[in-house]
Formats: structure tokens, C-alpha cells, sequence
């Protein structure tokens, strides 16, 4: 078991609903309004943390509406009281300077809860039809290891001068830094070899996708003993839960939803187009059907309570202390979760109670 306190957290919904479009006990709601209520909700019901997802434009089909996740995340801070709020970044859509400013901003009006996502990109014309243009793979994290390089350093409070091949800072300083900690957390998603070196180099916290239990406790003992100089990488997953008192009932409530989703094939079809074909997520979701996004319920958080309490407890044996989380329908189905399978979570283990404070002040 890990030594670390379990952590649960929520995807906002910025481009709608995580599992299928076309249901109707949950119609399609990217508004502000919705994620500044979902997150409130979160943060009463116990959650830890809330994650938003950075596109401009909507992944699955460009003509769906789609949050802005910088602008939501410092207006949800300035709401929010408890949970923590992780941002999304694609580095080449923010300067590092500025990026670096704009989370400090967050950090302080949220009083030492904020967190950065770092995501390399997978959405084509995202970059394309910006005139950005879209690097390949390897490329987009070299450029990702230089950018969260001064972010970090900017970050920390550090006058920075840095010189690399996609970046000329010069004697640059930003203020104030956080009033709170070091620096805000810095979560990095990816699952290739250059994800892993960067998550290795850069990270806090290594953001996987969901996945069997076995996978991922594989890619844990890969990271785990690879050299830092800081602390130990902690390790989150994503996961969609359809959880209820029966296991059939859970499997019916399944069955419902994969239905749903296959409905959704032709957007599906659009992100698949629109992918960057060496991402190890979109490789690991197209091994079976599921429902949900960054893996969904490949995760296996299908089945009763007790059996889904069960298999939570088997993934932070392995080393997971956040779990990120996609339900449908999002409200009434998080606010199970939190009513039925956190006590029980809770109750297997001491070492399960929730420390966001500590988490939080434990950056480097």
C-alpha cells in the first residue's frame, strides 16, 4: 500500500459530457456556469481536486462548444475554498514567460491550491490552423522540456537567463511569486519514452491514463526508480466509474452507456483523424471498447460498490494517490461516488484519509 493519502478528484466538463453525447439523462453543457457549479459541488462533497482540460477548440468537432480552461480555473479559485484547481497547458499556445505569470496569479488567488497540467499536444489543427504548425512528436516534447524548464525556474522566484534552441530569456523576474509554497505543482501527462524522461526530470505528480491495473503498475515501476533531484513522482490515473449496489446493476448501468457512445462514433472518427498517431494514449485506448475519455473505463472502476472500493484499493497498492474521475450522468453519479465508495475506501485503510494540505505544500 502506498505510504501516500488517496486523493480524489473530477475532470470539468469542458467540452461536455466524458462518456456519450447523446444521452438524455445528461444533454450537452460546456457552459461556464455548469463547471463552476460542478466544481463547487466537488469541493463540498470532499473532492480534492479538479481538472481542466486546455483545447481552443473543441477536439471532437470544432463546431461544439468548448470552455476556456486559464480564464475558468482563476475564476473558479477566486470561488473555491479547498480543492485544488489543475490547469491544462499546451506550450506552444502560452509563452513560458507569460504562462509562468498567469499560473502565479492562479497560485495566489487561490491561496496555494493551484496546479499546472503539462500536456504536449495530440490535437492537429489546434496548432495547424493557428499558423503555429503541428512539430512531430519528439519534437513537441523537446520543445516541452525547454518550456517547462523556465516556467519552473520563473516559477520558483528565480531571475532567469535561458538559452536554448526555441528560447532567448534575458535577466527576467517575476513578482510576486507564491505567497504559499515553492511553486505551484506541476502535473505532465504522456506515456511515451520522452514523456517519461520529462515526467522523470520535471514533474511532481506523473497524470496516467486509465488503464488495467497490471499496465499500470508497470509504467509506475518504470518512472519510480528512474533519477530526480527532488522529491519522490507521485502517481494519479484517470478513470471513468460506473459504480452501484449490485454488480449487474452496475453492468446494466454500463451496457446503457457504452450503447450511448457508439452513437458517437462519427465524432470519434473526426478525433482519431485529427491525432498525432505516435500518442501512447490514443495507441492505449484503441486496445478495447470503453466509455470515456484518457481511458475511461479501461480502468476497470465498473461494478458495486464494494468491488469498485476493492480494485481503488488495489491501484493505490501500486502506487496511484489521485484519482481523477469521469461519471455519467456527472452530478448525480459523482455525488454516488462520494456518498458510497470514498467511506469505503476510507474505511480499508487509515493510510487512505485524504492530505491535500500536504500535498500541496510539498512541492520542491
Amino acid at each position: 500500500m502506498s505510504a501516500r493519502p488517496l486523493r480524489f478528484g473530477i475532470w470539468a466538463l469542458v467540452h461536455g459530457s466524458r462518456g456519450a453525447y447523446q444521452d438524455p439523462e445528461e444533454p450537452y453543457d460546456a457552459s461556464w456556469e455548469r463547471n463552476r457549479d460542478l466544481v463547487l459541488a466537488a469541493e463540498s462533497l470532499g473532492y480534492d481536486s479538479a481538472l481542466i482540460a486546455q483545447h481552443t477548440i473543441n477536439p471532437h468537432q470544432e463546431d461544439f462548444d468548448q470552455l476556456e480552461a486559464w480564464s475558468a480555473a482563476a475564476a473558479v479559485a477566486a470561488l473555491t475554498s479547498r480543492i485544488e484547481i489543475i490547469a491544462a497547458i499546451k506550450p506552444y499556445l502560452y509563452h513560458p514567460v507569460v504562462l509562468a505569470k498567469l499560473a502565479l496569479g492562479i497560485e495566489n488567488i487561490s491561496h496555494g491550491r493551484f496546479a499546472i497540467n503539462l500536456v504536449n499536444a495530440w490535437n492537429r489543427p489546434e496548432l495547424d490552423k493557428a499558423g503555429i504548425g503541428f512539430a512531430e512528436h519528439d519534437a513537441r516534447y523537446a520543445y516541452g522540456r525547454e518550456w517547462i524548464t523556465i516556467v519552473s525556474r520563473l516559477m520558483q522566484g528565480e531571475r532567469l537567463t535561458y538559452k536554448g534552441e526555441h528560447f532567448d530569456v534575458r535577466d527576467y523576474l517575476l513578482r510576486p511569486t507564491s505567497l504559499y509554497r515553492p511553486r505551484p505543482l506541476i502535473y505532465v501527462g504522456g506515456e511515451s519514452e520522452p514523456a517519461r524522461a520529462l515526467v522523470a526530470d520535471h514533474g511532481d505528480v506523473w497524470f496516467i491514463n486509465g488503464q488495467p491495473l497490471e499496465d499500470v503498475a508497470g509504467l509506475i515501476a518504470d518512472v519510480a526508480v528512474r533519477p530526480r533531484t527532488s522529491a519522490p513522482l507521485r502517481f494519479g490515473l484517470s478513470a471513468f466509474v460506473v459504480a452501484r449496489n449490485t454488480q449487474a446493476e452496475a453492468q446494466t448501468a454500463y451496457q446503457r452507456l457504452l450503447e450511448l457512445s457508439r452513437k458517437d462514433a462519427p465524432v470519434k472518427a473526426i478525433q482519431r483523424q485529427n491525432t498525432d498517431p505516435k500518442v501512447v494514449m490514443m495507441q492505449t485506448m484503441q486496445k478495447s471498447e470503453r466509455v470515456g475519455s484518457n481511458g475511461g473505463t479501461a480502468a476497470g472502476l465498473v461494478g458495486s460498490y464494494d468491488e469498485v472500493a476493492a480494485r481503488i484499493g488495489a491501484f493505490h497498492a501500486a502506487g496511484i494517490e489521485l484519482f481523477m474521475l469521469q461519471f455519467q450522468p456527472f452530478e448525480a453519479e459523482m455525488e454516488r461516488f462520494a456518498k458510497e465508495i470514498i467511506p469505503r475506501v476510507r474505511a480499508a485503510s487509515p493510510v487512505a484519509a485524504s492530505d491535500t494540505p500536504a500535498l500541496l505544500t510539498g512541492s520542491r
